[in-house]
């Protein structure tokens, strides 16, 4: 054998090896994650780029198992199952866990407080907030990993609701907690109700709108072809999901796991939030040509909103975790210019 014949057959045994080593070493995380999205839908389609980023990423090293739909738990207890083991991780959202701390109100849904999803995520990754955050998650064994959020939410409506005066005794249908404080103090009354009976109840009369989602979801939902008024953009609710992990699960994944699952959620929170932007300007021209009327309102008005859900904030904070994350939201909202 020449030397460079023979130079060559080394080389080629040392590199089988060093790829067989790397092999045998390679670390493996297999993550048992529940979503209350369907794998058809918008959220559940975004989801599962999330899924490919992170396994491709990885070299396959990471490994998701999806559970679709809330399949194995309901969506409210998607956290306990995570933090007791049942699961590895949820992504469902913080606002879920109210009943655990009013805290979790605050990385759930504001409410009132950001006008757009990028300066919401501003607050989480550049203005303290997912470090307050993870003090109120740790607390309860778990670890959020990111959030995802689509927007500001729109109504629909039977009558017109372009002003606070316009709130005034309008029935709707709202889900329960922080919201239903906000739109009392500002005259309208709030019904709670599932989701499932708003077509009915907007059918028959029995509410004048509905809180449901955004304006792209609400046309896709139907709402539009029962009732005709809508407002945009959107002003009182923009809902954060969330991935959040059991904290020992996590603390258990090897350093470049955890780092490829953070920066797959920042993905998927940069894309969720252009995809909605993208669906919800089509909607908009779509409705109009539909004579459904849009109502934007001033920034008068949107003050006055502000200060009514700024009150409820405080009302219910009553938790030190809670009042730490109004104290966060407000100083960084004022340095955005949105409050005074």
């Amino acid at each position: 054998m020449t030397f460079l014949k023979k130079a060559a057959s080394v080389a080629a045994v040392a590199a089988l090896a060093a790829t067989t080593a790397m092999t045998a070493s390679a670390e493996t995380t297999t993550l048992r994650i529940q979503t209350h999205y369907t794998p058809e839908n918008n959220s559940g389609k975004l989801i599962q780029m999330f899924i490919d980023n992170v396994e491709t990423m990885s070299n396959g090293e990471i490994d998701i198992e999806m559970f679709w739909s809330s399949s194995v738990v309901k969506s409210v207890e998607g956290f306990d199952a995570a933090a007791t083991g049942i699961l590895d991780c949820e992504m469902h959202g913080g606002g879920y866990q109210t009943g655990k701390n009013p805290a979790f109100q605050f990385v759930g849904d504001i409410m009132g407080g950001y006008d757009t999803p990028y300066q919401q995520l501003s607050w989480l990754y550049y203005a303290g907030g997912l470090e307050a955050a993870q003090e109120l998650y740790n607390k309860f064994g778990m670890q959020l990993v990111g959030w995802w959020v689509y927007g500001q939410e729109s109504f629909a409506s039977s009558r017109p609701i372009a002003s606070t005066a316009d709130l005034k005794d309008w029935k709707f249908r709202s889900p329960p907690g922080m919201e239903t404080m906000i739109f009392e103090r500002l005259g309208a009354s709030p019904i709670v109700m599932d989701f499932t009976e708003i077509f009915t109840a907007l059918e028959t009369g029995i509410i004048d709108g509905a809180d449901a989602s955004g304006l792209a979801n609400n046309q896709g939902l139907g709402l539009y072809d029962i009732v005709k008024h809508a407002n945009y953009p959107g002003f009182h609710s923009m809902p954060s999901d969330h991935l959040a992990c059991n904290k020992a699960v996590w603390d258990g994944m090897p350093e470049h796991h955890r780092r490829i699952m953070s920066v797959g959620m920042e993905s998927l929170a940069l894309h969720t939030a252009l995809q909605t932007e993208v669906a919800n300007t089509e909607a908009l021209a779509s409705l109009k040509e539909q004579g459904v009327t849009i109502h934007t309102w001033s920034p008068e008005e949107l003050k006055k909103f502000r200060n009514a859900a700024q009150g409820a904030w405080d009302d219910f904070a009553t938790t030190p975790e809670a009042k730490a994350l109004v104290a966060s939201h407000r100083s960084y909202l004022k340095n955005l210019g949105l409050v005074d």
